[in-house]
């Protein structure tokens, strides 16, 4: 492969049967219909001697290992270096459990084996497969499609809601491929909100970004992969003045995306043969101590029992913080995380393992080098939410997730230092391309 910027694309339906555990909310939700099909879409690009894969999974969550798992086996059918593949779930809550947590459910394993990983390889080895010269343009608009989510009340306690005057990042980014024939090979659609439009419901279904995807689809007359930006304080605007709802509110979100979607594709102008490059490096992060022991005992006794949700993760959470002391673990000062970022021209890729928020995107975009940077959540695993650092004071279910997700939590400053870690690579990458 010479200089020369090529793409491909390759689409699998990875639809559940119904009757499954459905994951986001609560353990004991099961699917009785289909609405519109899960999807696997693979979007493989090249130039010179480097090779990526973006893959688009319409799923919540993958655990860490799963998605290690996959792209272990997505580069053992396509030749492209596991570290050069984004694995990128929309986080829709209404497909099944493909991540397993205490609180919401195991993994449904039988569904990963059977359906997820074959079809997810075989879209990936279509997309390598059929590759093809290329020109790249893109354009990003301003989208009123989300809204910070964490409420405050008259007392100050924060709850899942609308929060007008919340941070949320409005960038809505649009990249197009076009083939040597001025066909589009395929479309990326990046903005930042959670896919719960639909609420607790129990139909099968890609939530509003399905909408949007099937309409932009429409118009340029290839797949379009949904890439989640920062969505961890960020929900649908539904009219209802909430973030959830049920499967109409889908169609009344993803259709305000999908305007804007089109805007963005329809003011691409340029289009030009930009290289491809990958760096992929370390992000270290600095951990903090665990609870003492006897606080975390005192805690536990309230907790007992507990299995559901957010209650049952904190009841986990303090039963492990326990045990380690039984067992004498060694203290943990960082946690370690395998890190690649991907440049497309003047555009770079940025994955991260955490549903992270949005003032993180909105830093990021500001300190980068690059015109277009896209930063991805729910990408390469699942690692919890990610708040800023002025969040935490306020506590909140996100909150409350971040800081029982491992026995030894995240320093209070992670959002700096994963903004550090992100920017060596970055700026890197940025120089070994001008």
């Amino acid at each position: 492969m010479n200089g020369t910027l090529y793409a491909g694309t390759g689409r699998q339906d990875i639809t559940p049967p119904v009757g499954g555990r459905l994951f986001g909310y609560r353990p004991d939700v099961f699917s009785e219909s289909v609405n519109d099909a899960l999807t696997a879409t693979a979007l493989a690009l090249g130039s010179g001697d480097t090779k990526v894969m973006i893959v688009s999974v319409t799923l919540c969550l993958l655990n860490t290992r799963l998605a290690d798992e996959i792209k272990d086996i997505i580069s053992a059918g396509t030749g492209i270096p596991a570290a050069n593949i984004l694995l990128c779930a929309t986080h829709t809550h209404s497909g099944p459990n493909t991540c397993g947590m205490t609180g919401w459910g195991d993994i449904d394993r039988g569904y990963c084996d059977g359906i997820l990983i074959p079809r997810v390889a075989e879209a990936a080895k279509s997309a390598a497969g059929n590759m093809q010269p290329a020109q790249t343009g893109v354009s990003a608009v301003q989208s009123d499609t989300g809204i910070n989510r964490r409420q405050l009340g008259a007392g100050g306690g924060v709850s899942l809601g609308q929060n007008p005057w919340g941070v949320y990042d409005p960038n809505m980014t649009v990249v197009n491929f076009k083939g040597e024939n001025g066909a589009t090979i395929a479309s990326i659609v990046h903005y930042g909100a959670h896919c719960t439009a639909a609420g607790m419901n129990t139909e099968i279904t890609r939530d509003w970004a399905g909408v949007m995807t099937d309409r932009l689809e429409a118009e340029s007359g290839a797949p379009a992969l949904f890439l989640g930006g920062a969505g961890g304080d960020v929900g649908p605007r539904l009219s209802n003045g909430r973030t959830t709802g049920d499967l109409s509110y889908i169609y009344e979100t993803g259709g305000t995306a999908a305007k804007d979607a089109v805007a963005a594709f329809r003011n691409i102008k340029t289009y030009s043969n930009a290289p491809v490059s990958a760096i992929s490096g370390e992000l270290v992060l600095p951990l903090q101590e665990r609870p003492a022991l006897e606080a975390a005992k005192a805690v536990y006794q309230k907790l007992a029992g507990e299995t559901v949700n957010i209650e049952g993760q904190k009841a986990r959470y303090y039963a492990d913080v326990i045990k380690s002391y039984e067992d004498n673990a060694p203290e943990e000062k960082n946690l370690t995380l395998p890190q690649t970022v991907i440049a497309v021209g003047d555009i770079v890729f940025v994955p991260f393992m955490f549903e992270f928020f949005s003032e993180i995107s909105l830093r990021m975009r500001l300190y980068s080098p690059f015109t277009h940077t896209l930063c991805i959540g729910t990408a390469n695993g699942g690692e919890s939410y990610l708040p800023s650092q002025d969040q935490l004071c306020r506590g909140g279910y996100e909150v409350d997730v971040f800081r029982t997700a491992r026995v030894f939590p995240l320093a209070d400053d992670t959002d700096d230092n994963i903004i550090g870690e992100n920017l060596k690579l970055i700026n890197l990458i940025k120089s070994g391309t001008e």
